[in-house]
């Protein structure tokens, strides 16, 4: 009789412990959910990039696992944050994002940072069905023709055209000159946008200029003839060694122009720099401290992480904001309804308001930027649309 009534009672505690999981079900943890981030931890990107990316992505997700995770309806929502190195190149971008989407099964990805690498990352996230925000990619084939893929700032196109606005209207100015690198796509594509915008709003370009990124970094012949013509502004939308050369030479020949730019430009490194007192370049947020969000974010990454948050900072930061809002409007976290939720979204985040009212790329002012002898501060925010 004992041992019946044992077996009677162990009989009971198995049936208890199996059906526990489905009475206790209201407190066992949801599972994660999971946020892929492709970044350039090593190759030519890595120390301009990399840390600052992973960084930023670390920031934005451990805010919201201290908060108690992410709140979708009435359920809070831990987040998993998987990173994967690119290498810098498209090839690896691919492949991490194929890994991120096909292995991992992430609800989304951020980055990567570049257009060149976004575009091969696109291309595998699309087809995949995942959602793929590029912080700081800026050329239009990263978004073209794409459902999943969006981008967190502003097309080539449009920050030509407001540099051009910038320049019309706000340095009066009526003669330009420009010197870029024909073999750089991006490059190009930004001189050839700001001629036809400076000269649609009424200035005229006296000289333009090229040159090939494998020729020596002898710019003589090019300045000469950019002198000749006597502009009142030079247009330099090329990366910042390229930049740091030309700025000092035109200098030494008796150019006087003002030196305008873009956002390839490094401001920390040309800060000081010979040949660029009095110069402005195009940005990607302004770093406003009197807005009390910008400012709180400011404190709190030069806090963690000993440095001044910077524009691919700020938007990778918004890039999961985004994607965090997006949820939370669609009360899912499945890839499907974040796309859907991308597209309805009107965000406000560190680098502004942000929206996609059409297609993946967002609508969204141009920051622009002075350099003052041994400082630099924003001092607009034009639309180039």
């Amino acid at each position: 009789m004992y041992r019946h009534h044992r077996t009677i009672i162990t009989a009971l505690s198995v049936i208890s412990l199996l059906l526990l999981p489905t009475l206790l079900g209201c407190r066992r943890p949801p599972d994660p959910i999971k946020i892929g981030l492709i970044a350039p931890l090593s190759g030519d990107l890595a120390d301009e990039m990399g840390e600052a990316t992973q960084n930023s992505a670390e920031m934005a997700v451990q805010e919201v696992n201290d908060a108690g995770g992410l709140l979708i309806g009435d359920q809070r929502y831990p987040l998993l944050l998987i990173v994967e190195d690119n290498g810098s190149t498209p090839e690896q971008s691919a492949a991490a994002a194929q890994k991120l989407s096909n292995v991992d099964r992430v609800s989304a990805i951020v980055g990567p940072p570049t257009s060149r690498n976004a575009i091969a990352a696109a291309q595998v996230a699309e087809l995949a069905g995942v959602p793929l925000i590029s912080p700081t990619s800026t050329n239009p084939a990263t978004t073209a023709g794409k459902q999943y893929i969006f981008r967190g700032t502003f097309l080539d196109d449009v920050q030509a055209m407001a540099m051009a606005r910038f320049s019309l209207e706000q340095l009066g100015a009526s003669r330009a000159a420009v010197l870029f690198d024909v073999s750089n796509s991006y490059n190009r594509g930004l001189a050839e946008r700001y001629l036809q915008a400076f000269t649609a709003g009424g200035g005229e370009v006296v000289a333009f200029e090229s040159y090939t990124s494998d020729q020596e970094k002898d710019f003589s012949q090019q300045l000469g003839r950019i002198q000749a013509a006597s502009p009142e502004l030079l247009f330099l939308p090329n990366g910042t060694d390229d930049v740091m050369a030309q700025g000092a030479a035109a200098r030494e020949m008796g150019i006087d122009a003002v030196i305008i730019g873009s956002d390839s430009w490094l401001g920390e490194r040309l800060t000081g720099q010979p040949g660029f007192e009095e110069a402005y370049f195009s940005g990607h947020y302004c770093r406003d401290t009197r807005i009390e969000p910008v400012r709180l974010f400011a404190e709190t990454y030069q806090r963690q992480y000993g440095q001044v948050a910077n524009g691919l900072v700020a938007l990778t930061y918004d890039s999961f904001g985004l994607l965090f809002g997006a949820m939370q409007l669609q009360g899912k976290s499945d890839s499907e309804s974040i796309r859907d939720g991308l597209r309805l979204i009107e965000y406000h985040g560190v680098t502004g308001p942000i929206s996609y009212h059409t297609g993946g790329d967002p609508v969204k002012k141009v920051a622009i930027w002075k350099i003052d002898h041994q400082e630099r501060f924003c001092v607009d925010a034009v639309a180039g649309q």
